[in-house]
């Protein structure tokens, strides 16, 4: 029977919630949004998901999706309501700990009121049914994410906040969760996800896909795509299961690229310490179909056959970005920047440009045939976009790039290689900052002053002087 949603506004909803504490916990509301800097209303304070279990169905030609949504978490106060994201979609039933629980919702916010106040520290579930027509969502610097619609099913995209386009969720980098995603689709399409392919069924008509990520995992680097692919199944030299699927229009273009997965890891592994997950791969979708490269976890999504420097940008994300996930969307950097520099590192190994010349392009203004994009790289600070906008802009990549290349000159080779892969491994599977990042390297080179690359490269507005 459908829990019926509570008429009355959000504030009073939640105030009545609160008022009506019961059992022998008396706590308080979990806060809406963690107050990221750029996105506030994303994720939800009160609690720390650690398992998400998603059992979905997706019809393309009427373009609607049913789910339940089974998250399982654990509070960190004590809670008497609680928030999950989910943007658009009809919620039909909500329960924690198999009883039903009343649920209100306001925008992306859906405020859930457990029978009894949940204790600190205490593991629950909750279990949200829905269904309808999952939204693509429009990010602040124009571009599309969320539930993308394609000719033959769907791409789902989630940074930075598109995952709650498709299942409600604490959608924060900061909350990372390992994940089981069932996906029941048309016969003769196929669902691809993140992680490792565990179960594959058809039953009449339809055919269910079931993937399983066991390593934490943010929300928005979460992947679904549905359609018609040509699949590959391969292994790296160390035995890295490798599983790419390709809409089948990119299949050739594609094909002698996505052959090199394996030499790319080997070489990042060498620099950047064991790979962090239990398969790799890659999607490759119609270019009309995704309009950019995404680092989802194990498995990037490309908008067509990627070169080879794409490739290792998006490889090298699985250590930076998706192991190593940022703590706030201001840390942004710490992805794009390290993802830039390994490009740069490849084409020096690879009989290009070594990395000071790249850097000293960029610095001259020779990298670009503009000077307006020549001039874009000095726009702001990267560890200090000035709104939602420009998380994704370039002196994020590129400045974020010569950020880690001062570092390089500073310190010298061997101790900078052994920086980037120690910083690798201490937050393997967690999250870090910016302040996480300066800390560690004055930590592990003591005897070099940094104050000169975090104060005019990293912090510091305009051009900094000749290194």
């Amino acid at each position: 029977m459908r829990t019926p949603r509570p008429l009355v506004p959000a504030a009073a909803a939640l105030a009545l919630l609160t008022a009506c504490g019961g059992g022998g916990v008396h706590g308080t509301p979990g806060g809406s949004g963690v107050r990221d800097p750029y996105f506030p209303k994303a994720g939800n304070g009160g609690y720390d998901v650690t398992h998400y279990a998603l059992d979905l169905a997706y019809e393309p030609g009427a373009h609607r999706l049913t789910g339940t949504a089974t998250l399982t978490a654990r509070a960190t106060q004590d809670l008497s309501a609680f928030s999950l994201d989910l943007k658009g979609l009809d919620v039909r039933r909500v329960t924690v700990d198999g009883e039903a629980a009343p649920w209100n919702r306001a925008g992306q916010e859906l405020t859930v009121r457990p029978p009894d106040d949940i204790g600190d520290g205490a593991e629950f579930r909750v279990a949200v049914r829905y269904s309808g027509a999952p939204e693509t969502i429009i990010d602040p610097d124009g571009s599309q994410e969320g539930w993308l619609r394609t000719d033959d099913g769907a791409v789902a995209l989630g940074q930075p906040t598109g995952s709650m386009a498709w299942f409600p969720g604490n959608h924060h980098p900061s909350d990372k969760a390992a994940y089981d995603i069932e996906v029941t689709v048309p016969k003769g399409l196929r669902a691809v996800s993140n992680g490792e392919l565990t179960g594959e069924r058809t039953s009449g008509d339809r055919t269910s896909f079931t993937w399983h990520t066991a390593e934490p995992m943010a929300s928005y680097l979460a992947t679904l795509a549905i359609g018609d692919y040509e699949i590959a199944r391969s292994a790296t030299g160390d035995g890295v299961p490798v599983y790419t699927a390709v809409d089948p229009d990119q299949a050739e273009a594609s094909r002698a690229v996505l052959a090199r997965i394996p030499e790319v890891l080997k070489w990042a592994r060498d620099l950047f310490g064991p790979y962090p997950f239990a398969t790799t791969g890659a999607i490759v979708e119609d270019p009309q179909d995704a309009g950019y490269a995404l680092e989802t976890q194990s498995r990037p999504v490309f908008p067509g056959a990627p070169d080879v420097v794409l490739l290792v940008h998006e490889l090298a994300h699985q250590w930076y970005g998706d192991s190593v996930t940022p703590e706030s969307w201001r840390d942004m950097w710490l992805n794009e920047g390290f993802a830039t520099y390994a490009e740069w590192l490849w084409e020096e190994d690879h009989g290009g440009d070594s990395a000071q010349e790249t850097f000293e392009a960029l610095y001259d203004g020779t990298y670009f045939a503009g000077a307006e994009e020549a001039e874009a790289v000095w726009a702001f600070a990267p560890a200090e976009p000035p709104d939602a906008e420009h998380v994704s802009a370039d002196p994020v990549y590129l400045r974020g790039a010569m950020v880690l290349h001062r570092i390089r000159q500073t310190v010298g080779d061997d101790a900078f290689f052994a920086l980037i892969r120690g910083w690798a491994g201490a937050h393997r599977h967690g999250n870090a900052g910016t302040g996480d990042f300066t800390a560690y390297v004055e930590a592990k080179a003591p005897d070099h002053d940094f104050g000169a690359v975090w104060e005019e490269w990293l912090y510091g507005e305009g051009k900094p002087e000749r290194p």
